[in-house]
C-alpha cells in the first residue's frame, strides 16, 4: 500500500478548513498538500514568490486522522479545491461530515461531503506529485510584535477600498502605530488620496517594539488572513524589522497554525543595507549577496498562544461591514456572482523577503538550485 492519508472532519472544522482554503487562494494558484505524522499541512506562495502561506491543521482537528506510507507531497490547482468548498454558508448547513484521502494509485486527491438527507458529494481531483516547498524564517529574531485581536484589524482595514494594492505600517516604541495607504512615488501629490487611521498601545494584547519601523506589504494577501482569524475569533501576531526585511503573521491555536510570510516594500536608499543587513533570516550566506533575486524565504515557528481579546476603543461600532462580507469570492463557481480582480503583490516591485527552495523528496535531482534546506532535517 502506498504512501497516502485519510481523514474525517465533522462540525464546525468543515468550514474551517473551507474558510483556510480561501485564504490560500489570495496567495497563489496551486495548493500544496503534505499530510504529515503530526497533522495536515497546507501551504501556498505566489508567483512573484513575495508571499507565503502555510495552515498546520493538528490531529486533534480531525474526528480521525491517519497518515502512513511516508512522506506525499503533491499540489493541487487552487480553483479546483475552491470549488469544493465555494459556499461557506452551504457547508455549514447542509454538510455534516468531510472525508479525505489520496488515491496515490491514480494521483487523485479524493474529497467526499457526506450531507443531509443522505447525499454524498464526491470530488476527485487531479494532482502532481512536487517538491517539498518550505518558507525559512525566524519570527523570534524580529525586534518588533505585535499581537492584536483580528476584529481590530479588520476594523481598521475595511476603510481602505478593496483595490488597494499595498498598505503600510507605521510603528513607534512611543506606543503609536499607523496605518495608512501606499503611494506610489510617482504619483502626483496634489492627485493622491491618503487615508490614515492611528491605534494607540491599549488596543493591542502586545506591544513591543524595540526600534520604530515602516514596512509596506500586498493588502489583498493580508485580508485572507484577518477574514480566518476573524471567522475563529482568534488575535494575529505580527513580527517584522525594518523596510525590505519580511513580516510574519501568525495564528495560533491548540489545533491549528497559520503562518503568512509577507515580502516588505524594500527602501531605495536603503536597498544595499537591507540585503547585507537581514537579522531576521538565519545562517546568511555569502553567496546570497551576489545573486540577482528580489525575493527570499524561511523557516516555521510556533509564536505564542491565543487570549481573550479586550474591547477595542478606536472602534466602538462597526460601521462598514468586515471584508468577509464586502469581498466576493477569489474564484466563483457561479455566473451570478462576478469576480473582481483584487491586485496582488506586483512582480516587478522592489519586494525584498524570503529565498524560496525546492527539494524533491523521492529522488535526487533537484528542480531548481536548492535555497532553502528541507524542514524534515
Amino acid at each position: 500500500m502506498g504512501a497516502g492519508v485519510k481523514c474525517i472532519i465533522t462540525g464546525a472544522n468543515i468550514k474551517a478548513l473551507g474558510r483556510a482554503i480561501h485564504s490560500l487562494s489570495r496567495i497563489g494558484e496551486e495548493l500544496y498538500f503534505e499530510p504529515l505524522d503530526d497533522g495536515l499541512c497546507l501551504r501556498s506562495v505566489n508567483s512573484s514568490r513575495s508571499a507565503y502561506a502555510s495552515f498546520t491543521f493538528a490531529p486533534l482537528f480531525f474526528h480521525s486522522y491517519e497518515a502512513s506510507g511516508g512522506a506525499v507531497h503533491c499540489k493541487i490547482h487552487m480553483k479546483s479545491v475552491v470549488s469544493v468548498f465555494r459556499s461557506l454558508p452551504s457547508l455549514e448547513k447542509t454538510v455534516e461530515k468531510c472525508l479525505i484521502s489520496l488515491n496515490t494509485a491514480r494521483s487523485r486527491l479524493v474529497i467526499q461531503l457526506l450531507c443531509k438527507y443522505g447525499v454524498t458529494k464526491t470530488h476527485n481531483l487531479s494532482y502532481q506529485d512536487c517538491e517539498s516547498l518550505q518558507a525559512v524564517y525566524n519570527p523570534n529574531s524580529c525586534p518588533n510584535v505585535l499581537r492584536a485581536p483580528a476584529r481590530l484589524l479588520s476594523d481598521a482595514v475595511v476603510h481602505f477600498p478593496l483595490t488597494l494594492a499595498e498598505v503600510t505600517l507605521m510603528a513607534s516604541p512611543c506606543g503609536k502605530v499607523t496605518l495608512r495607504n501606499y503611494v506610489e512615488e510617482v504619483i502626483d501629490p496634489s492627485k493622491a488620496m491618503l487615508t490614515e487611521l492611528s491605534l494607540s498601545r491599549e488596543e493591542f494584547l502586545d506591544f513591543q517594539l524595540q526600534k520604530p519601523s515602516e514596512i509596506t506589504f500586498c493588502l489583498r494577501e493580508f485580508r485572507g488572513l484577518l477574514g480566518f482569524a476573524e471567522s475563529t475569533s482568534l488575535p494575529i501576531s505580527i513580527h517584522f524589522d525594518h523596510a525590505g526585511c519580511p513580516a510574519v503573521f501568525s495564528v495560533d491555536d491548540t489545533v491549528l497554525e497559520v503562518h503568512f510570510v509577507l515580502a516588505t516594500l524594500s527602501d531605495t536608499d536603503n536597498t544595499s543595507q537591507s540585503l547585507s543587513q537581514r537579522p531576521c533570516l538565519p545562517n546568511d550566506d555569502d553567496d546570497f549577496l551576489g545573486d540577482d533575486l528580489d525575493y527570499m524565504i524561511a523557516m516555521e515557528t510556533t509564536l505564542a498562544g491565543p487570549s481573550s481579546p479586550p474591547r477595542s476603543p478606536t472602534f466602538c461600532s462597526r460601521p462598514l461591514p468586515s471584508p468577509v462580507q464586502e469581498e466576493p469570492a477569489v474564484y466563483s463557481g457561479s455566473e451570478d456572482e462576478p469576480e473582481l480582480e483584487v491586485p496582488g503583490t506586483p512582480p516587478n516591485k522592489k519586494f525584498r523577503s524570503l529565498f524560496f527552495g525546492s527539494v524533491l523528496q523521492n529522488s535526487g535531482r533537484t528542480a531548481e538550485e536548492v535555497l532553502a534546506e528541507d524542514s524534515d532535517g
